[in-house]
């Protein structure tokens, strides 16, 4: 299998996860979606953000709402920035940064209803 593949299927795990976690284990951190991708040392948290990456590369192909909202840093309660750094690149979230909270929470709900 080449490394694109396992970014596929890793990524296809991860929505898959996502999907069917109950709402009440939402939003989860990386790490808890890294843990639950049975992933092991090293570069645990790039992988799961390199999977995120690709859905919501796929979602926005899709129009679908980004399922990655559904995972944030433990130390704030929003994704790391690469993730609004992509979805200002996708065209879905505004480029001032002031606006990018709110276009996340509006995400994220979309998100939980779309599951």
């Amino acid at each position: 299998m080449s490394a694109c593949d396992s970014d596929v299927s890793l990524a296809t795990r991860a929505r898959r996860i996502l999907e069917t976690a109950p709402e009440t284990a939402l939003p989860m951190t990386y790490q808890q979606l890294a843990e639950a991708l049975g992933l092991q040392p090293p570069r645990t948290i790039q992988r799961v953000a390199q999977a995120l990456e690709t859905l919501m590369r796929e979602d926005a192909a899709r129009g679908r709402p980004f399922i990655a909202t559904l995972v944030i840093s433990r130390r704030e309660p929003r994704p790391a920035q690469g993730f609004f750094d992509l979805a200002v690149e996708l065209g879905r979230f505004p480029s001032d940064p002031a606006q990018q909270i709110n276009a996340y929470h509006t995400e994220y709900h979309r998100a939980l209803r779309a599951r």
